[in-house]
């Protein structure tokens, strides 16, 4: 029997070849590779500079500390997330207040944004949720007319783009992120992007320990954290830079079979909706379960045994223990995301697979779904 896994990531010949010019280098961090990573990295999203971090959650962290967020402030954003994107505001000591989502994009439904601001708001964290942007426009215009900052959350959408305009160059900084999953890897680690050069400056000190270029080794401005990019992950992330086209056009290509075997079954299932003005890159390709009396987890091990793995993406963050404790959270306060959250489910998807793999996971999970 094969066996699918819910993903994994596409190495080639040309990231083993240079990781081994690295190891040879000595170079093993703080050598020439990440700069380079980040130079070509900076050219591709569009933006004047990008820092390297050792993942996708120390750079929101950095990218809070940078837009200002402190102890007491507020900042909007989404349920429907990895949990990173909210527990990155808790480090500066603020509060994450959850807007519920679109019932289609599962990104921050846009129309309830503006009555969740309070004089405490200082920023909107935006998630582009499993490769697909947020609706930019009314952000952008409630953010201006409350004088708040925006940060992106663009870890799962790797050149996704709105009405034209690629994430991550819509906010002050935007943060990537590159776990073995997602559309580039580097292993573990992280890109933040921005076109200003004093945010630049900050994010190269607070990830080094909080040393800037012109001080001595032992010298320290401010407090840092050890949040480097070590060269091998940038040597490996170099070269899937290099390869980027191929792999967004092989997820796009593997999204394709996937609704080809999977659109005439919608009074079962529902499938991914991208909006009219986005393009999508597909981190994960997410379907709702609409059977009645069908239990997702359940289906899961049921897929499981025909060596299919799935998984329950996502579960919405403000039904997490520490959060309910925290914040006194409860079952019905954002009731999408709670329903999509109950009834969503992923199916392997990675390079690798052939239209025959889709359509077998299909038909199997079909079948197991009518059953």
């Amino acid at each position: 029997m094969k066996y699918y896994k819910s993903g994994k990531p596409n190495i080639a010949n040309k990231e083993k070849k240079y990781v081994l010019q690295v190891l040879d280098s000595g170079d093993l961090s703080l050598g020439p590779v990440h700069k380079k990573f980040e130079q070509k990295f900076a050219k591709l999203i569009g933006v004047k500079y990008a820092v390297s971090v050792s993942s996708g959650t120390a750079g929101l962290h950095l990218a809070m500390i940078a837009a200002g967020i402190k102890r007491g402030d507020e900042v909007i954003t989404t349920p429907f997330s990895f949990i990173a994107s909210a527990n990155c505001i808790l480090y500066v000591g603020a509060k994450p207040v959850f807007v519920d989502i679109d019932p289609d994009t599962y990104n921050i439904n846009t129309a309830l944004i503006e009555k969740a601001i309070t004089k405490k708001t200082k920023a909107i964290l935006v998630v582009h949720i499993f490769g697909q942007s947020c609706d930019m426009d009314p952000i952008k215009k409630i953010a201006k007319k409350y004088k708040l900052k925006i940060v992106e959350d663009a870890c799962e959408s790797l050149l996704a783009s709105y009405c034209g305009q690629k994430v991550g160059t819509f906010g002050e900084s935007a943060v990537f992120a590159f776990y073995p999953n997602k559309q580039i890897t580097t292993g573990e680690g992280g890109m933040i992007v921005t076109n200003s050069k004093k945010y630049y400056d900050l994010f190269c000190s607070l990830r080094n320990q909080g040393r800037t270029s012109d001080m001595g080794w032992l010298d320290h401005k401010c407090l840092g954290y050890n949040y480097r990019m070590d060269e091998l992950s940038a040597a490996v992330g170099l070269a899937q830079l290099e390869r980027i086209k191929y792999l967004i056009s092989e997820r796009k290509k593997n999204a394709r079979r996937y609704n080809k075997y999977l659109s005439g079954y919608g009074d079962i299932l529902k499938l991914p909706v991208t909006a009219k003005d986005n393009m999508h890159t597909w981190f994960v390709y997410t379907i709702q379960i609409l059977k009645i009396g069908t239990s997702r987890d359940l289906l899961i091990k049921k897929l499981a045994k025909q060596g299919i793995q799935a998984k329950p993406y996502l579960p919405s963050i403000h039904l997490f223990d520490f959060y309910r404790k925290k914040f006194g959270f409860k079952k019905g306060d954002f009731p999408v995301s709670e329903k999509v959250s109950r009834r969503s489910l992923s199916l392997p998807f990675y390079i690798g697979l052939v239209e025959s793999d889709i359509k077998y996971i299909c038909q199997k999970l079909i079948k197991l779904i009518k059953q």
